[in-house]
C-alpha cells in the first residue's frame, strides 16, 4: 500500500509501507536462532579456540549489556526530570550497533561454549536470548514512531513493558551464564 504525497509531506511518505520488514527480520532471526541452536551439539572446539570463545563471550556482554543499561539510563533519567525523550532515543539509536554486536557475539561465542542443551536453565536461557532480540527489534519500531512531541500513554506503556522484557532477559541469561560457568 502505498500513500499519496502531498505538498510539504516529508519524501519517505511516498515509498510503499513496509511493515512487512521487521516481521520479516524477526523470522529470519528466530530461523538463524534455531539454525545455530541445532549447529551448536555438533560443533567441537579445541582447548585454544574454547578460551577465545569465553573471552569472546565476556566481550560481548560487557558490549551488548553495557550498552543496553546506558540506554536504560537515559531513560531513567528522563523518568526522573532529569533528561529528555529526544536523549533517551539519541541513545538508543547510537547504541544500536554495540547492542546488536555484543548480542551477536554473545551468541556465536555461545555456541562454541557447548552449551548443555539438556538442562533447563541452558534451555531458559537460549530462549531467553531469542526473546532479547525479537524485544530489540520491536523496540526499535517503537522508538522510530516516537516524535519530540507528547508521547501518547499506549506507546509510553509499550515501551515501558520492552525495557522491563529487556533488562529481565539480560539479567536472566547473565546469572544463567554465570551459574553454568561455575559448574
Amino acid at each position: 500500500m502505498s500513500t499519496v504525497a502531498h505538498e510539504g509531506d516529508p519524501p519517505s511518505e511516498v515509498v510503499p509501507s513496509l511493515r512487512w520488514v521487521p516481521v520479516a527480520v524477526g523470522v529470519l532471526m528466530t530461523l538463524v536462532w534455531a539454525g545455530l541452536i541445532w549447529a551448536a551439539p555438533h560443533l567441537h572446539a579445541d582447548p585454544d579456540l574454547h578460551a577465545v570463545a569465553r573471552f569472546a563471550h565476556l566481550a560481548g556482554l560487557i558490549l551488548g549489556f553495557g550498552a543496553v543499561l546506558a540506554v536504560d539510563w537515559q531513560g531513567l533519567r528522563w523518568l526522573l526530570g532529569r533528561g529528555s525523550l529526544t536523549e533517551v532515543f539519541r541513545a538508543a539509536h547510537n547504541l544500536a550497533l554495540p547492542i546488536w554486536t555484543g548480542l551477536a557475539a554473545l551468541t556465536l561465542s555461545g555456541l562454541v561454549l557447548h552449551p548443555d542443551l539438556a538442562t533447563w536453565p541452558t534451555r531458559i536461557k537460549i530462549g531467553v536470548v531469542l526473546v532479547v532480540g525479537l524485544n530489540g527489534l520491536y523496540a526499535d519500531l517503537l522508538g522510530r514512531r516516537v516524535t519530540d512531541g507528547p508521547v501518547p500513554r499506549p506507546v509510553l506503556l509499550r515501551a515501558a513493558i520492552c525495557v522491563a522484557i529487556s533488562q529481565t532477559g539480560w539479567w536472566t541469561a547473565t546469572v544463567i551464564g554465570f551459574v553454568n560457568a561455575h559448574r
